[in-house]
């Protein structure tokens, strides 16, 4: 059985009427924690978009408080957690400078908490590719979100050198 492309599904459901639209999204919503996660997004978050932020982060800063004083291996376990949570939250918003925010404070917490100063080649390859990901992201904005964005970004860089 072939799967129907995002265009033919799209023209499908402009035929759908709103009734039946209500019930196929339902039907989605309840077979995957994921498109549930997706359509509370989108119902109920999508137009604070700065709040939602703030939740992820506050979200981040207890999954960091919980991993205080673990062993390393446990630490590492968690932070790719974390990491899995932040992914997940951008792509819900699929918002460039939400995710260029997101991940800046994501290696910030990563930072302050000390665990880089381990010699873990695992934590500084995470590390380096977030922040490589970060700079990709900053590429594609505004200018003048670029030049706020850099300037959070130096210090982080900074911390990779040493």
């Amino acid at each position: 059985m072939k799967t129907a492309s995002i265009n033919e599904l799209k023209k499908e459901l402009a035929a759908v009427p709103p009734a039946q639209l209500a019930a196929l999204c339902l039907r989605l919503a309840k077979y995957k924690k994921e498109n549930k996660e997706l359509l509370t997004y989108l119902l109920f978050d999508a137009d604070d978009e700065q709040g939602y932020i703030n939740a992820v982060k506050t979200e981040m800063d207890q999954g960091f408080e919980e991993m205080a004083g673990s062993n390393l291996h446990n630490a590492k376990k968690r932070l790719r957690k974390i990491l899995r949570l932040v992914n997940k939250h951008i792509r819900y918003m699929g918002s460039k400078p939400a995710e260029a925010e997101l991940l800046i404070y994501f290696c910030e917490q990563l930072l302050d908490s000390g665990l880089l100063r381990h010699q873990s080649t695992v934590l500084h390859n995470l590390y380096a590719a977030q922040l490589k990901k970060i700079v990709k992201v900053i590429v594609g904005l505004h200018e003048d979100l670029q030049y706020d964005f850099r300037r959070q970004v130096e210090p982080l860089l900074e911390a990779l050198k040493t």
